[in-house]
């Protein structure tokens, strides 16, 4: 990207890996949020950033989306978003629960939010902060809402946050390559899964 715009903020020297509400309602048929063909290939390449995380010692935060019984605590977004009652105390079919392949180890910070952003009323900046990171990989449902209010108050809070193409997804391909184009302009570096899966190994990416 060439003009005002898009200029590179590049991997630090402590990068954490950010899994952002990568949960069943996303990829569950049936679910008032399921992403149909999009979401089983996320859920695959952030399996792949996680391994590669853990692999190397690097830091890994998850979110889940959690609200009281009567979604007291959803606020207007809540009301915006009907669909959000999936992940109300007691809802049925389990939403709110993580494909297998992406559950947290008793070390990983889970983090439950209310609103979009994983910074947003909960502990993220304080965790990152104390582990000394400097750049978080994004990751997670969806490119629209979450990581792309996740990613912007990475940077807000002093972290350069990198969103990995092929490890988020929306409900079009359309809203996902916008979001991205206006995430990689703006606020985050916008990279493949292929050169973060490189810099998390600690591989040389020149090969």
């Amino acid at each position: 990207m060439s003009g005002p715009f898009g200029a590179r903020l590049g991997w630090g020297r402590a990068p954490a890996l950010l899994l952002v509400d990568v949960v069943n309602a996303y990829v569950t048929p049936g679910s008032p949020l399921d992403l149909g063909a999009t979401g089983p290939p996320v859920v695959a390449a952030c399996a792949q950033l996680l391994e590669a995380a853990r692999g190397a010692c690097i830091p890994v935060v998850h979110t889940r989306v959690g609200y009281t019984a009567g979604m007291a605590d959803a606020g207007h977004f809540g009301r915006k978003v009907p669909a959000l009652a999936v992940f109300a105390a007691g809802a049925p079919g389990g939403l709110g629960g993580v494909p297998p392949e992406l559950e947290a180890r008793p070390d990983e910070p889970v983090l439950v939010k209310q609103h979009a952003s994983a910074f947003f009323g909960t502990s993220l900046a304080a965790t990152l902060t104390s582990l000394r990171v400097d750049t978080v990989v994004v990751a997670g449902f969806s490119t629209s809402g979450c990581v792309r209010a996740s990613a912007t108050d990475a940077v807000q809070h002093g972290f350069a946050p990198l969103v990995v193409r092929e490890a988020c997804g929306d409900r079009t391909a359309a809203l996902h390559e916008a979001n991205l184009h206006d995430l990689d302009a703006k606020y985050a570096d916008v990279v493949s899964l292929l050169d973060a899966l490189t810099h998390l190994r600690g591989e040389d990416p020149r090969g």
